[in-house]
């Protein structure tokens, strides 16, 4: 018999609900006007950690849909059209494994303000997640450590000149894990931080990871001081993963470039090659302004406040894959 009940109870919908008034009042004293954008795209996100669901049966057009997995893209277009500093709190979708920790379709804040530096944005964003998790939350000062430094104090390797052989050293790697990763050593760095890295950071305290390699900057822009690394960070609660923030690309060349290099990833591995959203690099084109910004999942952030490890204690309805 299908089991109708809902995954939790009045109690986490108020937790919910009072974090998410925070977020907005945190907001509201910052000037910071929230914003709305469509979850149906034409176009999808090329980037290779991500992948997007698909709405294939589509009246409009005949070609598919896309689930957004943030609602990104359309508010940098809202802000090279002349919008001030914005925020949203919406829906997502991304394809992938649904259980303790994930689910097909959760809520992010995501937000974007003018003008600001990296050194800036992450203090915006932890002053955000402060003011959540209100007396829940972490009352030490957070550890800001960049990238090259973590692996270097908790794996011994320096990536500016390890190879995928030091790396793959580094995570005491057998044959078969070696033959599987390959020699993409972004594949190797990835493997480090999670199973090594991120396992290493305090309980008790905020950890912001700054600086990411070049080769992982994503949408963000290349720090000006040093182009080897990214104006890049994430913030963590222990091995949790909370926030991901830039200062932003605004190139709409460079943009296209690395947009084209996650498609020919894709062909590469078998996995489809998603469509460029021309609104995006158009809007970079009439000029995007300085800018920084973050995403956050609102479920992530609960699942601390409540001190729960399974995300279905704070959502409503929780997706189960049917494994018959």
């Amino acid at each position: 018999m299908t089991d109708w009940r809902p995954a939790s109870g009045p109690a986490a919908a108020a937790s919910r609900a009072a974090m998410i008034r925070r977020i907005r009042e945190y907001f509201l004293a910052e000037d910071v006007l929230e914003v709305d954008t469509p979850a149906l795209s034409p176009f999808a996100v090329s980037d290779t950690q991500i992948e997007s669901l698909s709405v294939t049966e589509s009246v409009i057009g005949g070609a598919p849909l896309y689930l957004h997995t943030s609602p990104e893209f359309c508010m940098k277009r809202l802000l090279a059209a002349g919008y001030p500093d914005i925020f949203s709190i919406c829906r997502v979708f991304r394809d992938g494994e649904a259980g303790h920790q994930h689910q097909p379709e959760f809520t992010m804040i995501e937000w974007y303000r003018l003008g600001m530096s990296l050194a800036d944005i992450i203090d915006d964003t932890v002053s955000l997640i402060s003011n959540t998790l209100d007396e829940h939350g972490p009352d030490q000062a957070p550890v800001i450590i960049d990238y090259v430094d973590a692996m270097r104090d908790t794996c011994g390797v320096n990536i500016r000149t390890a190879d995928c052989e030091a790396l793959a050293d580094a995570a005491g790697a057998d044959d078969a894990l070696r033959a599987s990763l390959g020699d993409e050593s972004d594949d190797w760095l990835d493997l480090l931080l999670a199973t090594r890295v991120v396992p290493s950071f305090a309980a008790d305290r905020l950890t912001v990871l700054r600086h990411y390699p070049s080769s992982q900057a994503a949408l963000a822009r290349l720090c000006p001081e040093n182009p080897e690394v990214a104006d890049r960070f994430e913030v963590f609660l222990g091995p949790v993963e909370l926030a991901n923030g830039y200062v932003e690309l605004a190139d709409s060349a460079e943009l296209a470039a690395r947009i084209a290099r996650d498609n020919e990833t894709r062909r590469q591995r078998g996995r489809p090659v998603r469509p460029v959203d021309t609104g995006l690099l158009a809007a970079l084109d009439a000029g995007l302004p300085d800018c920084a910004g973050v995403a956050m999942g609102i479920e992530r952030l609960q699942m601390l406040h409540d001190k729960t490890d399974d995300i279905r204690n704070v959502i409503t309805f929780a997706f189960e894959p049917n494994n018959d």
